[in-house]
């Protein structure tokens, strides 16, 4: 058994360098058949010590080679998943984010936890993930947008994936959605992280610490999304230590509304037409705000506004003129679907 794995069965913290030998010998594959799947079904956040997991991710940054390009000035949004059922709210928002001018490179997984995660919608949809940074360079260069895709996760994600079949990685879902969010490689960005519980907060905070390449940005709310939500009590904690910034209708003079206004559609083929309905502004009322508070997050993030209730409204406008679906048309007509099995040991939103 390796020391990774009798650690965690004892209760004990993980250290940097020993899940560094865990990686060195999944990748050799000399690790003993089935212990891969044994360490991931101890990982649980219920009782795994938040310094394993936060060492877990720093061994992994340590371990990526080759070059890395980084975005200066662009944004990511992705969360934690998991927590309240929404529709896909950050990817939705990432594109009226960058129909605002924001330059927006986004992160994001097939569902482990939800119906659709953002690849799986992006699939449906026909946009292209990007296959590595050059790519990705020159879809924000054409559109203001692009979709990053496996590339920009350690490798050892998908080795894993390999080695723990035929179970698959989504029976891991709730430590990889809270882990996901920190793990890619996108220098210069700045990144907007919701958890879908209070609760993850002290570990998001030492995540966020161990992400050197970007700034992470936390947001929470008392209804337990893993989005800024329109009707919710929010709380948006930006990095290099400025201050929390409280969102709630009474200040963003948004509607009352429930988490029904933002369910996701059952019926597999009314995904795409929902989605499309949603940036257009033809949702709901409450569907509109929520999108565009999260767009105005990142365009404040990128620096394209400054004011909370002016971001709002400019957001909105820019999904009821048209200007989010016709980049939407402009992205799906520059290249193909991605393949299905792209992004499958990823995680996030």
């Amino acid at each position: 058994m390796h020391d990774a794995s009798a650690a965690l069965s004892a209760g004990r913290p993980v250290d940097v360098a020993t899940w560094s030998s865990f990686w060195d010998e999944l990748s050799a594959d000399t690790l003993d058949p089935g212990e891969p799947a044994s360490l991931m079904a101890e990982l649980s956040l219920d009782s795994v010590a938040p310094e394993t997991l936060t060492d877990l991710v720093r061994s992994l940054h340590a371990r990526r080679t080759g070059p890395v390009r980084p975005f200066p000035g662009a944004v990511n949004v992705v969360g934690t998943g998991g927590g309240a059922s929404t529709f896909n709210v950050s990817t939705a928002a990432a594109f009226v984010a960058a129909a605002l001018g924001a330059r927006v490179v986004k992160t994001g997984s097939r569902a482990h936890s939800s119906r659709y995660g953002s690849i799986d919608l992006l699939t449906r949809l026909g946009v292209p993930l990007t296959k590595s940074y050059d790519e990705t360079a020159a879809s924000l260069a054409r559109h203001g947008i692009a979709f990053a895709g496996h590339f920009v996760y350690p490798v050892e994600l998908t080795v894993l994936a390999r080695r723990i079949l035929p179970l698959p990685m989504r029976r891991y879902g709730r430590v990889l959605n809270a882990l996901g969010p920190f793990l890619p490689a996108l220098p210069g960005t700045r990144q907007l992280t919701g958890l879908s519980s209070p609760a993850l907060l002290p570990l998001a905070r030492r995540l966020a610490a161990a992400v050197d390449d970007r700034e992470v940005w936390l947001c929470t709310n008392d209804i337990g999304a893993d989005e800024l939500v329109s009707f919710a009590d929010n709380v948006v904690r930006p990095g290099a230590g400025a201050p929390e910034r409280l969102l709630n209708p009474r200040n963003l003079g948004t509607a009352d509304g429930t988490l029904t206004d933002l369910a996701p559609v059952s019926e597999p083929d009314r995904v795409v037409e929902h989605f499309l309905d949603v940036v257009s502004g033809r949702a709901g009322e409450v569907a509109t705000q929520t999108v565009a508070l999260n767009a105005a997050a990142l365009a404040i993030a990128a620096e394209r506004e400054s004011e909370w209730r002016p971001a709002l409204t400019s957001a909105m406008e820019a999904m009821r003129d048209g200007a989010a679906r016709g980049l939407i048309d402009a992205v799906r007509a520059g290249g193909s679907a991605p393949s299905p099995l792209v992004g499958e040991a990823a995680s996030g939103d």
